[in-house]
């Protein structure tokens, strides 16, 4: 069929109407926009998170779209079997999983972060095994279990979310001073999942499934009072703004332009990649 100006309006080519999307780690930071973003833009939401929060994002959520658009599923993501068995059951309830968002990882002192203990001469194995459970190792059993419905609909789109750092390393000066780190568990854990994703395109492309990953920078959380969360003014934040080419850190809707590119069939041609929205930290 001839292409006509309708098929080429972004209307048309990043709709998401239709589709149902399983976002994991959708109580966090960048979690609650990626799902409003789905939503905005058509898609079924399967929420999962472990956060008290996301029960009431949901009701704001469901009033804003309706009820029939938003499903929520408050897990502790480290209990694998009750997330094997959760995933089985999103698997057979939903008629289609179109989409696979694997976003949920632990920022905090269980995994090193901003704490002596979890430097490189300091970090424990058990840091370095949530790290790798919650970095690539969940991502693996979403893509599993779900990733089965989408070979059998011969259609999908699975999007990993890494960091910057799966591709270059954390600047050390950039830590001196103050009370931010970042572990070596935390890049080795995503740069395994940029792997996993290239090797799932090119096992499952053939079978009419996508995988990519978007690797975010800078993207600090001065919005929440969490455990991960930093002064908009404080000095770490400051060094940040200095490194990336924008001298700003991303907001969370920046990111929101390459996964809806790569949720929809905007990107049908699109696999194996690894998108990084750094603000030009890598550029340089």
């Amino acid at each position: 069929m001839p292409i006509t100006a309708a098929d080429l309006r972004t209307s048309s080519l990043f709709s998401l109407e239709g589709k149902t999307a399983v976002l994991t780690g959708a109580s966090g930071f960048l979690g609650r926009t990626f799902a409003l973003a789905l939503l905005a833009n058509g898609a079924r939401v399967v929420a999962l998170g472990r956060s008290d929060r996301l029960q009431s994002e949901a009701k704001t959520w469901a009033n804003e779209f309706g009820a029939d658009k938003i499903a929520v599923h408050q897990i502790d993501m480290y209990a694998t079997e009750a997330l094997n068995g959760l995933c089985d059951r999103i698997a057979a309830d939903e008629k289609s999983i179109d989409i696979l968002i694997n976003n949920a990882h632990e920022l905090g002192a269980n995994t090193g972060f901003n704490i002596p203990e979890g430097s490189l001469e300091n970090a424990s194995m058990d840091q370095w095994m949530k790290n790798l459970q919650g970095g690539v190792y969940w991502a693996v059993q979403t893509t599993q279990r779900l990733g089965i419905k989408m070979k059998e609909q011969k259609r999908g789109s699975i999007i990993n979310i890494a960091t910057m750092y799966a591709t270059v390393a954390p600047r050390p000066q950039l830590y001196e001073g103050t009370t931010s780190l970042n572990p070596p568990g935390y890049s080795a854990s995503k740069a395994a999942l940029a792997a996993f994703t290239r090797y799932t395109a090119s096992f499952w492309g053939r079978e009419g499934v996508r995988a990519n990953c978007i690797s975010p920078g800078p993207f600090s959380n001065t919005e929440d009072t969490t455990e991960n969360a930093v002064a908009e003014d404080s000095p770490f934040v400051q060094k940040l703004k200095g490194y990336t080419v924008l001298n700003r850190i991303g907001r969370p809707i920046e990111l929101c332009g390459a996964l809806l590119y790569l949720a929809s069939d905007a990107s049908t041609y699109v696999t194996g990649q690894n998108l990084i929205v750094d603000g030009g930290w890598t550029a340089v």
